[in-house]
């Protein structure tokens, strides 16, 4: 079924001034190689000119002409698109059951919102399925009242999915400067706006065509950074994409390579793609049986600042589902964190994600190796940041209920400063909680020594 389309002009005419701009490219080439420029060339040159104006005057006409009927038609109010208030070029359906013009609905989705704008509805899904009753009786309205059923979105979309196509053609090419361009391309137009991010969600085949040459081993830094940067902008598009890019079977792969052996920048936009992907709870589990987790906490471990954050973002993401978390911890991620936090070097971030891991048992044994008690107490004492201090106390709860030789190294702070018993006073609601189990747990731990 065909979608309701209008404001374009007869496609002889387009057919017409594509074979004119033909022939003047022809003659314009003439003219640089002849020397000697004959009047018969001029002429033909002023002639196809003449053409092509007259051409693009009548296209100016029909598409003018097709736009002023419009004005004078009253559009019946459930053709026009509830945000736009215009008639629908290309009706979807939100999870909503709402109708709404594909390309504000996505501007509205690629904001950041992700409720009904008409309902306030929360949306359980941000997919869009195209409203094909809607599309028809438009189309039919559109011939009834003497509009031409053309979409002008249609055209537009159609144009940049040929675009698309062609960039797609030259990346998968085999010479490497077609490549590297087109990726280059690619990166900037998923980048500038939603259009190419969409396009890439209608198909897999889109995903594979794109990291083609990676796939056959290119080496070429460069294009592995605008290859792998592109994944990360489509990934953001929506939940579609997330699920569509995650579930190609090249992509985690590639991510993986790159974490290892790629620029700072392709390292850090890779972290930043898993971070992405990772959102999806059924991506989470997927991502995490690959093997990702131990270049993350490598590229942690190295600590460039151009890459850390989007590396620890990712490890955090991805441990939200639980059994990631003992992949991290068997993958060394419990000895890199705690050296970075008793170094000082972005506690907030490595301490929310310690507080996850410690739930693992060997991660509290580790930590005890590691001297943890001391620098946890540390922050817990003079940390400025209340969520800082509540997940170092999180942290110390689990130690102290699992590890009796560590009491008496929590009791000699609690005597020195009160810094436990401060925080069951003045810290957030879960940290006043853990420290007074805390509290406890030592007076118990005190009369059962007295009674003996």
């Amino acid at each position: 079924m065909a979608k309701t389309q209008f404001f374009d002009s007869d496609p002889t005419v387009i057919a017409k001034a594509k074979e004119l701009k033909r022939e003047m490219k022809k003659l314009l080439r003439t003219i640089e190689e002849e020397d000697d420029l004959s009047v018969q060339t001029i002429d033909q040159l002023q002639e196809a000119l003449s053409a092509f104006r007259q051409a693009t005057l009548r296209k100016k006409t029909a598409k003018s002409s097709s736009l002023e009927r419009l004005e004078t038609v009253s559009c019946p109010d459930e053709f026009r698109c509830p945000l736009s208030n215009e008639l629908m070029r290309d009706p979807v359906v939100l999870a909503s059951g709402q109708t709404y013009d594909k390309l504000f609905i996505q501007k509205w989705l690629s904001s950041g919102n992700r409720t009904c704008p008409k309902t306030k509805q929360v949306l359980s899904h941000t997919g869009l399925t195209p409203n094909l009753l809607i599309s028809d009786m438009i189309s039919k309205w559109c011939k009834k009242v003497g509009l031409e059923t053309m979409n002008q979105y249609q055209s537009n979309t159609i144009s940049d999915r040929d675009v698309l196509n062609s960039l797609l053609c030259k990346v998968s090419s085999s010479n490497l400067q077609d490549q590297k361009s087109a990726a280059k391309e690619l990166r900037r137009l998923t980048r500038k706006g939603t259009v190419f991010r969409a396009l890439f969600g209608e198909s897999s085949d889109q995903i594979t065509r794109l990291v083609n040459p990676l796939l056959h081993g290119s080496q070429d830094e460069y294009l592995q950074e605008d290859v792998i940067t592109t994944l990360l902008n489509i990934s953001i598009h929506d939940d579609n994409n997330k699920k569509l890019v995650c579930e190609n079977t090249n992509v985690i792969p590639l991510l993986i390579d790159a974490l290892r052996r790629g620029t700072v920048a392709t390292r850090s936009n890779a972290a930043a793609a898993i971070f992405t992907l990772s959102a999806l709870d059924s991506n989470k589990v997927l991502i995490g049986k690959s093997g990702v987790l131990k270049p993350l906490i490598d590229l942690l471990e190295e600590g460039n600042p151009l890459a850390i954050k989007d590396a620890a973002a990712a490890i955090f993401t991805l441990c939200i589902a639980h059994e990631n978390r003992s992949r991290a911890v068997k993958e060394g991620a419990v000895r890199v964190l705690g050296e970075k936090i008793s170094d000082g070097l972005y506690v907030d971030e490595l301490l929310a994600i310690l507080a996850m891991l410690v739930t693992h048992w060997k991660a509290v044994e580790e930590l005890g190796e590691l001297g943890g008690v001391s620098w946890l107490l540390r922050i817990t004492r003079e940390s400025e940041c209340k969520r800082n201090k509540e997940n170092a106390i999180v942290i110390l709860h689990t130690i102290c209920f699992s590890d009796r030789t560590k009491w008496k190294e929590i009791r000699e702070e609690e005597s020195s400063y009160g810094t436990i018993t401060r925080l069951a006073r003045e810290g957030t609601s879960r940290a006043q909680r853990k420290a007074n189990g805390i509290l406890d747990r030592l007076r118990k731990a005190m009369n059962l020594t007295h009674t003996a």
